[in-house]
């Protein structure tokens, strides 16, 4: 857009293009007031979408442009249905507050949401992972890279171009990212697929082997790719840095949560084709596609989210290393025959969440009060799960057992700072606990407790001075005010500011009440960000361990 045309539109509609300039492939919610609006060719596709009234917006000297939106709190209502349509959402959200903002509140991106990549409960299955996938193209070859951010599974591969379309319809990832200038000979491959992923073009110079190594070593703090078993595959690093860059790009948050990469080796499982695997119905209906009714279906028998994910990934990837089987035959066998120990597992595993997902939305940021509260919970467990455990004595459950540490301190720390009774239904639906910050505490006694302090503050001023008749106000002109009849204006403290001259008395103010005034007023805006600070504080000691 050129500069004479962008000195016509109207402050936000220009911070609007500004943001939209660096996101033109998404639909972009913008975040005005207490609505998330689109505008332009975006509100047409949200209008068409959602269902909702496509209206019209002033546009400064410019022509009027198309307008759809919708209440901020309904976002987790509406988001889905436009990532489930196909498209990729830019989420521009205000960075201050419009009460403290000098002009035009500050506003950009802060998360980009798409099929392959969210975090939102409402666009995943527990017992799915929602993986995004990457191809580089050379030659007869192809580097193929997956990822579930949503659980932090990441791996990645090099087969031969010819194996591509049987490697995508295994994994069946949810978006694939390529080169532009691989799009025909992806074309090709995806043409024979029935089941299409969203696919999502990217510079060229994002899939190259110098950007793809350094991206992924400063990502897991390594000198190099060896210890992953993935440093002589550069095909294989080009396609898993294009998702990691992919990830910082749409996320704008901590990824720590995804601490390891690994070789998929297809050579290490039978690649059941589609078609045989919709034929003998193992994962998948023929009639519907749905889970209903298939061999899964009938013999998963799993307790958490994570161990349906897990079983769905066994059958439909039998395994062929006869070590592999053996391993995890005896370990099946053990509990077995052990019914007692088997029950009390099962018991345990109950209540237990889904902490993948948990872990992935507290490292990211995006998790609230409740989460952490569930995860624990989870925590919690983990004792009680190793006592019973520790029954068991084949190799892969030793090594479970061995991978469950007790975190006594996280626990300990969740539950010194969150109120768990404020976030049941009909709480007070405060987060943090009462005695863990002093400042809160001190805020929402201020907040809760101002008619008293008023009157015991009128009370200590009139013993001080000796003026029985002194009163303390409040309106929203002067805010917080002391006030003293002319009949007693020999008795004014020196400490008193005159602030406004009546016909009958004084008012005034001191450093102390304007001080109070400014604790009050700010109080409630005060606690909020304090418990959001402590609440992310409180994510980041857990993300730390």
């Amino acid at each position: 857009m050129s500069k004479n045309s962008t000195k016509n539109l109207t402050p936000i509609m220009r911070q609007y293009r500004q943001v939209k300039e660096k996101y033109p492939d998404t639909i972009m919610l913008f975040r005005v007031g207490d609505f998330y609006e689109t505008f332009e060719e975006d509100a047409k596709i949200t209008s068409s979408v959602l269902g909702i009234t496509l209206t019209k917006r002033s546009n400064g000297a410019a022509a009027e442009v198309p307008l759809a939106g919708f209440p901020h709190h309904a976002i987790d209502t509406y988001l889905p249905k436009l990532v489930k349509a196909g498209y990729r959402v830019a989420v521009c959200d205000q960075l201050e507050d419009p009460k403290f903002a000098k002009g035009i509140v500050k506003r950009d991106v802060t998360e980009v949401i798409t099929p392959g990549v969210t975090l939102n409960d409402k666009l995943l299955e527990n017992k799915k992972n929602n993986y995004l996938g990457a191809i580089y193209v050379k030659e007869n070859s192809a580097g193929f890279a997956f990822a579930d951010i949503s659980t932090g599974e990441f791996m990645t591969s090099e087969i031969l171009l010819s194996d591509l379309k049987e490697q995508i319809e295994n994994i069946a990832p949810a978006e694939i990212l390529y080169p532009k200038r691989d799009k025909e000979i992806l074309m090709k491959v995806l043409s024979r697929i029935n089941e299409k992923p969203v696919l999502t073009k990217i510079d060229d110079w994002v899939f190259s082997f110098d950007f793809g190594y350094e991206i992924l070593i400063k990502h897991f703090k390594t000198n190099s790719l060896k210890g992953f078993g993935i440093e002589n595959n550069p095909l294989a690093i080009i396609a898993a840095g294009a998702i990691l860059n992919y990830f910082l790009d749409t996320q704008k948050a901590n990824l720590g949560h995804i601490r390891k990469i690994s070789r998929f080796d297809h050579s290490d499982f039978i690649m059941l084709d589609p078609p045989t695997k919709r034929n003998l119905e193992i994962t998948s209906s023929i009639a519907e596609g749905g889970r209903e009714g298939t061999l899964l279906s009938i013999i998963d028998k799993t307790k958490t989210p994570m161990g349906g994910r897990l079983f769905k990934k066994w059958i439909a990837r039998p395994l062929k290393n006869i070590e592999l089987i053996q391993r995890r035959s005896e370990a099946v066998a053990e509990l077995f025959d052990n019914k007692d120990v088997r029950t009390k597992i099962s018991i345990e595993l109950t209540d237990i969440g889904d902490i993948e997902r948990l872990i992935s939305k507290i490292c990211t940021g995006r998790a609230v009060a409740r989460d952490v509260v569930s995860l624990k919970v989870i925590l919690k467990k983990i004792p009680g799960l190793r006592s019973i455990l520790s029954l068991l004595k084949s190799t892969t459950v030793e090594k479970i057992f061995s991978s469950l540490m007790p975190l006594d301190e996280v626990v300990s720390k969740i539950e010194q700072a969150l109120d768990e009774e404020s976030l049941s239904p009909g709480g007070s639906g405060q987060r943090i606990r009462k005695g863990y910050s002093p400042e809160l505490d001190e805020l929402r006694e201020i907040a809760g407790d101002a008619k008293n302090w008023m009157a015991n503050r009128q009370q200590s001023e009139r013993q001080r001075t000796g003026i029985n008749s002194l009163k303390i106000e409040f309106n929203s002109v002067f805010g917080y005010y002391i006030e003293v009849s002319k009949s007693n204006l020999n008795k004014v403290p020196d400490d008193y500011i005159r602030k406004q001259t009546l016909v009958n008395a004084e008012r005034y103010i001191t450093p102390e009440l304007k001080q109070y005034e400014e604790k009050i007023l700010n109080a409630e805006e005060k606690i909020k960000s304090l418990e959001d600070e402590l609440f992310s504080k409180l994510k980041l000691y857990i993300a730390e361990h």
